[in-house]
C-alpha cells in the first residue's frame, strides 16, 4: 500500500467508509440512499469499498418499543439482533439500484486481537472485494460484552482499514469537519489539515457524546484517525451528506496525512 495524498483521494483504490447511527437511523434514515449513491461512485470506477456502519441497536429500538438507547447489555443485544438484519436489508434495497451486492461482516474486539480470527477476517474481506462485493462491517453487538468491545465504530473502522491495507478511510459524522472546539461555541475554528504526529494543541474535545441512538464525538474521530494514519492510511473526516463530495476529491472536511514510515503493528 502506497501512502495517499489529499490530491489523490478521488483515485483511492481501497476505501473504508464509516457512518454512525445518528446519520442513518431515526429522522435521518433517508440518508442511506445518498450514502449508497456516494459509495456507488467509487465502486463504479473500480475502487474496492468497505462500509463500516453503526446502527443495529438504533434500528432495532423502535421494534422493541424503546424510546432511548438501552443501557443494560441484554437489551442492547436484543435490539442489535433485531436491527442488524433490518439495517443490512435497507442497504441492500438501496444498493440494488446499482446491481451491487452487500456482504455482512460482524466482528468482535477478540476477533481482531487474536491472530487466527484476524487472519480469517482479512481473508474473507479480501475475497469479498475480489468478487466485487461491498462488505458492510459492524461490531457483533449480539455477542459483544461491556468488557470486550471496540468502544466505538470509529476505532473499528481504523482497525479494518489497517487490516485490509486501505489507502483511504472516510469517517462520516454530523459535522462537516473537526473544529478547535464544539463548532456551536464562539471562537471555534475549522481544522482542514493534520500532519502526522500533530498534537493538535488547543483543541477542546469536550466529552464523548451520547445522542440517544449512538456514541461518539470528536475525540473518537481523532483517535481513530491517528491510528489509521500511523498505519499508512489517509483519513478524511467530514459530514455524511458530503460523502460524495469527499470521494470525488473535493476540498471538504479534515484531512489526516498518512505517516511517511507507517507503523504496521496496530493490534
Amino acid at each position: 500500500m502506497n501512502s495517499l495524498s489529499r490530491e489523490q483521494v478521488s483515485s483511492a483504490s481501497r476505501i473504508v467508509v464509516k457512518v454512525g447511527s445518528s446519520s442513518i437511523s431515526g429522522d435521518n434514515i433517508d440518508q442511506i440512499g445518498p450514502l449508497v449513491d456516494a459509495l456507488s461512485l467509487a465502486h463504479g470506477r473500480g475502487a474496492e469499498v468497505v462500509l463500516v456502519s453503526s446502527g443495529a441497536i438504533a434500528t432495532g429500538m423502535p421494534y422493541l418499543k424503546l424510546g432511548d438507547r438501552p443501557t443494560d447489555l441484554a437489551t442492547q443485544q436484543a435490539a442489535a439482533s433485531v436491527g442488524q438484519s433490518l439495517l443490512i436489508s435497507r442497504y441492500q434495497n438501496s444498493l440494488d439500484r446499482y446491481d451491487i451486492v452487500a456482504g455482512q461482516v460482524l466482528l468482535t474486539a477478540g476477533d481482531l486481537d487474536n491472530a487466527t480470527p484476524r487472519s480469517n477476517a482479512q481473508r474473507a474481506m479480501d475475497r469479498l472485494l475480489d468478487l466485487g462485493i461491498l462488505p458492510i462491517v459492524n461490531e457483533n453487538d449480539t455477542v459483544a460484552t461491556h468488557e470486550i468491545r471496540f468502544g466505538d465504530n470509529d476505532r473499528l473502522a481504523a482497525l479494518v482499514a489497517a487490516l485490509i491495507g486501505a489507502d483511504l478511510l472516510l469517517l462520516l459524522s454530523d459535522v462537516d469537519a473537526l473544529y478547535t472546539r464544539p463548532p456551536e461555541l464562539p471562537g471555534a475554528e475549522r481544522i482542514s489539515y493534520v500532519a502526522p504526529g500533530d498534537p493538535l494543541p488547543g483543541m477542546e474535545f469536550g466529552s464523548t457524546s451520547v445522542n440517544g441512538v449512538g456514541t461518539g464525538g470528536a475525540s473518537t474521530k481523532v483517535s481513530a484517525a491517528r491510528l489509521a494514519a500511523a498505519a499508512g492510511t489517509g483519513v478524511l473526516v467530514t459530514a455524511t451528506p458530503l460523502a460524495a463530495s469527499a470521494l470525488r476529491g473535493e476540498r471538504v472536511g479534515t484531512w489526516f496525512e498518512p505517516a511517511d514510515a507507517p507503523f504496521r503493528r496496530v493490534w
